[in-house]
Order: C-alpha cells, then structure tokens, then sequence
C-alpha cells in the first residue's frame, strides 16, 4: 500500500523558491498553474513541481527559472 507523503505547497514551500522561480511561478499563475509540492532528495537540491490547471501537464520549475516539462522522473497524478 502506498501511502501518500506529498503535502499541499504551503506559503513555506513558495519561500524555497529562489527569487526567479517565483518570478516564474507569479506568471505561470496567470495561466493556471500552481505549484503543487517540493521534491526533496536526498542529499540534493530541491526541485518545485508544478501542475497546470486541468493537471494534465506538469513540469519542474529549475533553479535559474526555466521550466522543464521532460523531468527525468514521472510523477503520479
């Protein structure tokens, strides 16, 4: 059974963002998206996940602001 360890973003989780992630993250509001939750590996950075509105599409939200819409893992929906 797999038990669900992700938990809703809250105003903490945006405070992890770097200035131009949430620059990047205020206008990709605008359209819908939000962001959902933030990965935390193991001894690396932590990477933002981010859904759009209909949460068909999800994409990671990089260090320099960027969005990656291939991440190299897949995530449950």
């Amino acid at each position: 059974m797999d038990k669900e360890r992700r938990k809703p973003p809250s105003s903490a989780s945006k405070r992890e963002l770097n200035a131009v992630q949430t620059i990047t993250l205020v206008n990709l509001e605008r359209f819908g998206w939000e962001l959902k939750f933030i990965r935390r590996p193991m001894f690396q950075q932590p990477v933002a996940v981010v859904f759009d509105s209909e949460r068909k599409h999800y994409a990671v939200l990089e260090p320099d602001g960027t969005l990656n819409e291939k991440p190299d893992f897949d995530i449950r929906k």
